[in-house]
């Protein structure tokens, strides 16, 4: 906390968790934590871009004014947001914005799903480091019945081309006419990982979408929709990447 900061239930109430009356008893019941710490006093103040707060066990993001969104990318977009060999990418989902948008990390062409976009490059750079090993959430259309015996195989780890790798979840949630669809939680960065697995054990696969990267899930958001996370959201990406 800051002796010259903002005052905390000013604080929260711009962040639009209630009124600031309602702050104040939300703080008092002794809901609101800082930098790990229950505040119950009403004068205490805050850096409200620096400090951790919580509501309920809920972080709220820093009070930045960056930008953070979800966009469901089609499948055949390239994800760049200029593409020299004038293929479709992103720039069409975020024309007419202000802010100067990128994406963490990427899907390939033939991938649809899930895909951050945000104007906040710290953030964007530690999503993408391997060492906080975000989990992705994948549904596969792979051709074959897949066995019941593959989801342990690639659980317990298989060697491809560039060394071991393995998933964390894998679900086959149907089988029909010579196709399975999976659902598989991974959190290797590596190139068309999801892919060169199913390869790997002979399904390779037909259609692929990421549902879900980390905190953030794809739900109902159409494909091609782009929408800003939630307070709620927001805060969960900042946690998953804390040190």
């Amino acid at each position: 906390m800051s002796d010259d900061g903002i005052r905390l239930q000013k604080v929260l109430a711009q962040a639009g968790v209630a009124s600031r009356r309602r702050c104040e008893e939300l703080m008092a019941d002794g809901r609101v934590e800082v930098n790990g710490e229950v505040v119950t006093q009403m004068g205490a103040r805050v850096d409200p871009v620096r400090d951790v707060i919580r509501v309920d066990g809920r972080r709220l993001p820093p009070a930045s004014g960056k930008a953070y969104l979800v966009l469901n990318k089609p499948r055949g977009v390239v994800s760049t947001m200029a593409d020299e060999q004038g293929r479709p990418d992103l720039s069409t989902y975020v024309a007419g914005r202000e802010e100067r948008l990128f994406h963490v990390g990427r899907l390939d062409t033939d991938t649809s799903g899930l895909l951050v976009l945000t104007n906040d490059g710290d953030l964007a750079h530690r999503l993408a480091h391997p060492s906080f090993e975000i989990t992705k959430t994948y549904v596969a259309l792979v051709r074959g019945d897949v066995a019941d015996k593959v989801g342990r195989r690639l659980r317990e780890g298989v060697t491809l081309e560039d060394g071991p790798a393995a998933v964390d979840r894998f679900v086959v949630k149907d089988r029909s006419r010579g196709r399975s669809l999976v659902e598989l939680d991974v959190h290797i960065g590596r190139n068309r990982i999801v892919r060169r697995l199913m390869d790997h054990v002979g399904h390779p696969v037909e259609e692929l979408t990421r549902t879900a990267f980390g905190p953030l899930h794809l739900g109902g958001l159409a494909v091609g929709a782009l929408r800003e996370l939630s307070r709620d959201e927001a805060g969960a990406l900042f946690d998953s990447v804390e040190a």
